[in-house]
């Protein structure tokens, strides 16, 4: 059985592009940091921070596809708004 696809918002799209983009830089950053040879620590410190950027796209993104999958089904607002609240928390602490 083939999934259905998935149609995030044009808003939902854009805020990821930009979160790669910045993780992008980071990355780019770190590159320019290991050739200047800089401290380890410091490019350790750095590449920890752009972890944890990439993980928190990778939860917003998967947030983002429970709200599609649930807001494309028959759903009661309540039920829409916890799970915002509860995407909101993966994306935050995840």
């Amino acid at each position: 059985m083939k999934a259905a696809a998935l149609e995030p918002s044009k808003e939902s799209k854009q805020a990821l592009i930009a979160r790669l983009r910045r993780i992008e830089g980071q990355l780019r950053g770190i590159q320019g940091m290991i050739e200047r040879e800089e401290g380890c620590e410091q490019v350790l410190q750095q590449m920890a921070a752009a972890r944890k950027a990439l993980e928190r796209a990778f939860f917003a993104t998967v947030a983002c596809a429970y709200e599609v999958e649930a807001c494309s089904e028959d759903v009661n607002e309540k039920v829409i708004r916890k799970l915002h609240s509860v995407s909101d928390l993966l994306v935050k602490y995840g």
